[in-house]
């Protein structure tokens, strides 16, 4: 038998980080694929980021991870997204090359002594006395150790549907895993089935783009990775067309056609993510709908149809994407598909992604229910330093939801009995004024610093950075500017006003001033030559202070919930006084503390008190 500390099963987004945080803590990996040309592949769009999304991935770059560096290394675009509004959903997005982030991931991969890279499917778990200790593979190898990480993405008995058409498959062009879901199911896990899909891919040199229009990257360019020296690349547009009357048409008169609609996919599918034909019957009022032409990467000819997933026939897909302006004539290189697979309700998980049945046994990204590359990377990270913690008997890694998206990704997962798979949304966070992109180093670098993922130097960097906000916002709290006339001849370009001497501070609260307004008012501001990521920094902390304050309060708040731990042993049951629905509810997820409890679906806050009093005593 082959021994490691821990084995990961899949090497997806999350599959990468979770050996590549492992073995960088010390322990021997091995990491298993269907397919070695596919580590870290990205079978739908090949883009990082986005909004929540870009939080995500600053997130998993301030603990320690990867996903940023490779995103950086690789893009053929950037692009701040909702650049015009709040600081709460800015949101940085890359489009990458494809090849060149596989290459990049698998650079860094083999480049690690303590990985070793393994072409197999695994087909079952070996568990002794409810711990894991090893898997078999479909050759009957065994391969042992006392941790195990199940990162299969679309892969657990999937199956592509092109029409009617279906062939087993974890996304075309790559086998199935079979096996592993019936062992799971003989451990007693419950599995359910998903649905996701993806667009066509089609020829660049068949597209007419001066129907459309040109989506180009930022003259001011944004990073993920908190490294310096990232590199500056020539960048590529994306474009824009719609869906007209003519597409429509189309997709009504064929819906008997689709596997979704005829019955024969039974997954549920992204409600975030929709197909076309989701999009067309759902919101019917619609007349037309964006539709975004994304290059594969810079030195192929292949595009991206983004907007336009579908599993309808092939040569329904032609029309449809004929009936597109500037696809006209358009030459399909890989048809849409649908693809529905087996998956783990993560009600069966603890926050640190360990599941509650089987000791060292974890699971991270879609197995767990989610969608997108930066979701799944989170909780590869976080399953790969729970391993770690795990073997070395010390403390679980678990965030709460208020310090990160991650940790409301997994709080979501795991508290939540989602039935579709779950993309992380700005709007999915309480506290999303204080989980913005820019601050995520402030929020988790010491953690990753502790957790042993983050380097001395780029720790002093760390701080060198937030000493500079600091002195920054102090300054713009002492330094005044005078009502002159070329004051209110400035200010004035911006419908602004002054009658008095105010501070830097005071006047970049105003809607209409930012910090390079301070820079036209005040020639010491200019002078300073600060980069954005430290004036922007500080502009936020100011123009948002009472928001910011008010946000903490309500983490206050929550935090005495928090507090309070529910014994594992409970049984609900025989507790009079709350409700048979909530009962059954705490049974089913058996949460920890109170603050997860309360946020349950269905379960009421007279519960709560009751739970609170009970506990109390």
């Amino acid at each position: 038998m082959f021994k490691y500390d821990v084995i990961v099963v899949g090497a997806g987004h999350a599959g990468c980080e979770a050996a590549v945080c492992a073995a960088k803590l010390g322990l021997r990996c091995l990491l298993t694929t269907l397919n070695l040309e596919h580590i870290a592949l990205m079978p739908c769009n090949p883009a990082i980021g986005g909004p929540a999304k870009s939080s995500l991935v600053r997130e998993i770059d301030a603990l320690g991870g990867v996903m940023g560096l490779a995103a950086d290394a690789t893009y053929i675009q950037m692009k701040t997204l909702n650049s015009s509004k709040g600081p709460a959903v800015r949101a940085l997005r890359a489009q990458s090359d494809k090849k060149e982030y596989i290459n990049y991931m698998r650079n860094l991969i083999e480049g690690i002594q303590n990985i070793s890279l393994k072409q197999t499917m695994i087909t079952g778990l070996l568990v002794e006395n409810d711990r894991i200790c090893g898997v078999i593979d479909e050759f009957g190898l065994e391969y042992s150790a006392p941790a195990v990480i199940l990162t299969t993405g679309t892969s657990l008995e999937g199956k592509c549907y092109i029409g009617l058409q279906s062939v087993n498959a974890g996304r075309m062009g790559e086998r199935a895993a079979s096996g592993l879901s019936e062992s799971l199911q003989k451990l007693g896990f419950t599995l359910k089935r998903l649905k996701t899909g993806t667009p066509a891919r089609v020829d660049s040199r068949t597209i007419d783009y001066s129907k459309m229009t040109v989506q180009p990257g930022d003259d001011e360019l944004r990073f993920f990775s908190f490294e310096p020296d990232r590199p500056v690349r020539k960048q590529v547009p994306c474009y824009l067309t719609r869906t007209t009357e003519k597409t429509h048409e189309i997709i009504k008169a064929n819906l008997d056609k689709s596997p979704l609609y005829s019955g024969l996919i039974h997954g549920i599918g992204p409600r975030y993510c929709p197909s076309i034909e989701d999009k067309v019957i759902r919101f019917a009022h619609n007349p037309s709908h964006h539709i975004f032409i994304e290059p594969e990467g810079k030195d192929t000819y292949e595009i991206y149809v983004q907007g336009f997933s579908t599993s309808l026939p092939a040569n329904v897909q032609v029309q449809m994407l004929h009936s597109l302006p500037g696809l006209e004539n358009v030459h399909i290189i890989k048809p849409a598909y649908a693809v529905e697979y087996d998956a783990l309700p993560a009600l069966q998980l603890n926050h640190s992604l360990m599941t509650k049945r089987i000791k060292g046994l974890f699971c991270a990204g879609q197995i767990n229910g989610t969608s997108g590359y930066e979701e799944a990377a989170a909780q590869g990270l976080v399953a790969g330093i729970n391993a770690f913690n795990y073997l070395n008997e010390k403390e679980m890694l678990e965030l709460p939801r208020s310090n990160s998206y991650i940790g409301t990704l997994i709080d979501d997962l795991v508290t939540k009995d989602i039935q579709e798979p779950y993309r992380m949304l700005t709007s999915r966070s309480e506290y999303r004024l204080l989980l913005r992109q820019d601050n995520a180093d402030e929020r988790l670098t010491e953690t990753g610093y502790k957790v042993g993922l983050i380097s001395e130097e780029r720790y002093k960097r760390f701080l060198d950075k937030q000493q500079k906000i600091s002195q920054e916002i102090e300054r713009m709290q002492q330094t005044k500017v005078s009502p002159s006339e070329e004051t209110n001849r400035i200010l004035s370009k911006y419908n602004e006003k002054i009658e008095r001497g105010m501070k830097l501070s005071e006047l970049v609260k105003r809607p209409n001033i930012d910090y390079k307004v301070l820079k036209e008012l005040d020639k010491k501001t200019a002078d300073l030559n600060l980069p954005a990521e430290i004036y922007e920094e500080a502009e936020i902390k100011i123009k948002y202070d009472g928001y910011i304050k008010r946000q903490n309060q309500q983490i206050e708040t929550m935090s005495r919930l928090e507090k309070i731990k529910i014994p594992e042993n409970i049984n609900y049951d025989e507790i009079s006084h709350i409700s048979t629905e909530t009962k059954e509810k705490l049974t089913k997820v058996r949460p920890a503390t109170l603050g997860q409890a309360s946020r349950i679906g269905g379960v009421k806050p007279a519960d709560i008190s009751v739970l609170m009093v009970l506990l109390s005593r």
